[in-house]
């Protein structure tokens, strides 16, 4: 069949929480969750062991401790994470210069022409596995198809370090059955809303029209038409422009005086200049993030006129936000992020196709 493509979706098996268990072998086997404390901030990532129990990411860590008591908390080593995450995607960029990175711990792969190994995308995904085992010690799952929704959702099916292949005469069959619940690109509410509506799976996705999608959903409803459909025709992006760049910290007690909270400030702005010295991007524009000890959450902006070109400038205008802000209650969380910004032009990837 000429000119379907081949995409893989790799995406390591909890990521922070495995690498902490492999560079300490005594958190083998046990529940741990990293980032956080047991009394303030929210899971970063849980093991396999914690999640038995209810456990997640971006799980307030209170929660986490009262549906596992002997839950460990781990302090994030992100330095570590990236160094393993490029050791992971320099394997990647063997097989083929269409990678598009998610995150540090997951990506699309394009193989319908790629650089080396066999033909078949299942036999590649298996090797590129098995090469990030040897290399890292970490185990990844992976899921292959003809588009990056289907290879994303396979990706899921036999975690942990598992594989699950979906082909285009099988597709229609996997979507009937699927719950929508599963479908990546449907949220919670979405979920929630589609099944009041009797819409459980797939199938019965499908029954509904274009247009009632679209009324009920926006143009994500579009999007929902498609994919029951098995279509999807987003290209894999070997370069992904970034939208934002942040930091962010969680405070242990909650903060109530001024000079307390521009002391914080300071620190957070240190580390996003850092961070957005790194990016080599120009941003117009800076929010200040505060989140009270309720999760009540609020943003404001600030966008320039020029750009954000020292770090000067962004502890001004980090300073102005807050200074404007009507504190009610104290502050649990303080961030800061910067965003618009300028893009370079940049051309496509000639793709080209064999069958699949």
């Amino acid at each position: 069949m000429s000119g379907i493509r081949k995409i893989i979706h790799i995406d390591m098996d909890a990521f922070y929480a495995s690498v902490e268990q492999h560079d300490n072998p005594e958190l083998r086997g046990k529940p741990i969750a990293v980032g956080g404390s047991w009394e303030r901030g929210v899971v970063a990532a849980a093991s396999y062991e914690a999640r038995k129990y209810g456990v997640h990411s971006a799980m307030p860590s209170k929660v986490a401790v009262r549906r596992c008591p002997d839950l460990i908390f781990v302090r994030p080593r992100f330095d570590r994470y990236k160094e393993i995450s490029e050791n992971i995607h320099s394997v990647f960029w063997e097989y083929t210069d269409l990678v598009e990175p998610l995150s540090l711990d997951e990506a699309y792969l394009d193989v319908t022409y790629a650089k080396k190994g066999k033909p078949s995308a299942t036999l590649i995904a298996n090797e590129i596995r098995k090469r990030i085992y040897e290399s890292t010690g970490l185990t990844a799952s992976a899921g292959v198809s003809f588009n990056k929704f289907l290879a994303k959702t396979a990706s899921d099916v036999n975690k942990p370090n598992g594989i699950f292949v979906i082909t285009p005469d099988k597709a229609q069959d996997f979507i009937d059955k699927l719950e929508v619940r599963k479908f990546f690109g449907i949220g919670k509410v979405t979920a929630a809303k589609l099944n009041k509506m009797g819409v459980w799976f797939g199938r019965d996705l499908k029954k509904l029209s274009r247009v009632e999608l679209v009324h009920q959903f926006g143009k994500s409803g579009n999007y929902y038409y498609e994919i029951c459909r098995g279509i999807d025709n987003r290209k894999v992006e070997s370069v992904r422009e970034r939208k934002s760049v942040g930091a962010e910290q969680t405070f242990l007690t909650d903060l109530f005086l001024n000079e307390d909270l521009k002391r914080e400030l300071l620190d957070i702005a240190d580390t996003l200049w850092e961070r957005y010295q790194k990016t080599r991007e120009k941003a117009k524009t800076l929010t200040l993030k505060y989140k009270y000890s309720d999760f009540e959450q609020h943003t404001s902006s600030k966008t320039i006129q020029d750009w954000f070109d020292t770090k000067e400038l962004l502890e001004k205008e980090a300073h102005g936000l807050l200074s404007s802000a009507k504190f009610a209650k104290g502050i649990r969380l303080l961030g800061l992020t910067l965003s618009n910004f300028r893009h370079e032009f940049r051309k496509e990837p000639v793709q080209l196709t064999i069958d699949f």
